[in-house]
């Protein structure tokens, strides 16, 4: 994320319960010299902006519920798993499984994040296409919205194993970009904010679409939230 203020806009973006993390994380080394005044707060599964049968046909009731309820809340109980046993290797001095420790909390706090705002890239109701300073951004860094979609769509479908495609603004060149990640947290560029992502782990789709993704992806576009989208985009650009 590029700096306090765009991190703050992001989890705002994402919802209270998306990323929760305690204010001496942000606030630099001040505050984190003094105790805190409450326990670290832990990550939390965020509630589903729409009803669960919202997103259908494009994505079933049972989809949703199965995706939100086990496999996100999956995540997010493995993120505190290892925050716990992170926290536990400090108070007793024995450091010898933080190497593992770290995986697990990038992997599932990674997939806490992202599954949270997969969840806000989608809207139920008509597709509709972006537009404002995001389909400037758009038409100025991949040629126009079809090649951004050609691109988004072939990276989603060419992932190896599970991962996502994302949309995301690097704050180095200060532009758009897509980004293929595998699982949850490999194949990123740091320092960029994700605007929008498509899930392409199998859970996603495989109820509906068996093994079809690229069908699957192709049906993605007709539900994406292209205001939130740029809500996102604007808070990193101001």
């Amino acid at each position: 994320m590029s700096g306090e203020l765009n991190r703050r806009d992001l989890m705002a973006s994402l919802g209270a319960g998306a990323v929760a993390l305690s204010a001496a994380a942000l606030s630099g080394s001040a505050a984190a010299a003094e105790p805190p005044a409450e326990p670290p707060a832990v990550y939390e599964l965020p509630k589903l902006p729409y009803a669960a049968d919202a997103l259908a046909p494009v994505l079933s009731e049972k989809i949703v519920q199965i995706h939100h309820g086990r496999h996100h809340a999956a995540y997010v109980r493995g993120a505190n798993a290892a925050l716990a046993a992170l926290a536990k290797a400090r108070e007793s001095g024995d450091m010898a499984n933080v190497k593992a420790l770290s995986r697990e909390l990038a992997f599932h706090g990674s997939g806490h994040v992202l599954h949270s705002l997969y969840w806000q890239s989608l809207k139920p109701g008509p597709p509709a296409e972006p537009s404002g300073a995001l389909r400037e951004a758009i038409d100025r860094d991949f040629g126009s919205l079809d090649r951004l979609r050609a691109q988004f769509a072939a990276a989603a479908k060419a992932v190896e194993g599970s991962g996502w495609a994302a949309l995301v603004f690097e704050p180095v060149a200060k532009r758009l970009l897509v980004l293929e990640i595998e699982n949850h947290e490999k194949l990123t560029i740091w320092g960029v904010t994700p605007l929008m992502v498509c899930d392409v782990w199998e859970h996603a789709y495989y109820l509906q679409y068996e093994n079809n993704r690229p069908k699957y992806v192709d049906a993605f576009w007709t539900i994406v939230d292209w205001p939130s989208t740029a809500q996102r985009y604007t808070a990193c650009v101001r």
